[in-house]
């Protein structure tokens, strides 16, 4: 099955959030990536040329549509102002064979934030939140409330609404 864009969220936390404490969804989440690169070592010896695998480097960049006063988004702003760490989850929001949910783990430093308000159009936020270390594969057992508020089931004509 493909994978969809619109099935992943970001998730944030910062460092020093009270154990137990939710993560905070990425509000308007527009567009996200993750990428991985590596740093090659290459050499030329009198025998010829070296080439090797150096380190590695990961980082996440999103763009949102700018929502006042959201959490997810203040957070990765309070980050790269307090030069402190966040935690970001990437998860994918449909369920795996388990009835838990994709995701990958990683304390990141927020390189970058930018706001750009065109005139004729909603106000965007993006954002480099690079890699400390490497991310780390896992599995949520559940996502963050306020994510259902997102979600619906159909319903017909009449299941909902106010009492007559």
């Amino acid at each position: 099955m493909l994978n969809h864009g619109k099935d992943t969220i970001l998730l944030v936390q910062p460092v020093d959030a009270t154990i137990g404490s939710d993560a905070l969804v990425v509000a308007e989440l527009t567009e996200n990536s993750y990428s991985i690169e590596n740093e090659l070592i290459d050499e030329m010896t009198k025998s010829g040329r070296v080439l090797a695998y150096g380190q590695n480097s990961e980082s996440f960049e999103m763009t949102a549509f700018g929502r006042k006063g959201d959490p997810g988004q203040m957070a990765i702003l309070n980050a790269i102002k307090n030069k402190v760490e966040l935690k970001v989850w990437e998860v994918d929001t449909i369920p795996n064979a388990e009835g838990t949910y994709d995701s990958v783990f990683a304390y990141c430093l927020v390189e970058s934030v930018e706001k750009s308000s065109p005139g004729d159009n909603f106000v965007e936020v993006s954002a480099t939140l690079q890699v400390r270390g490497n991310t780390v594969e896992g599995t949520l057992s559940s996502l963050p409330e306020g994510f259902e508020e997102l979600l619906y089931d159909f319903e017909e004509p009449g299941e909902t609404g106010k009492p007559a």
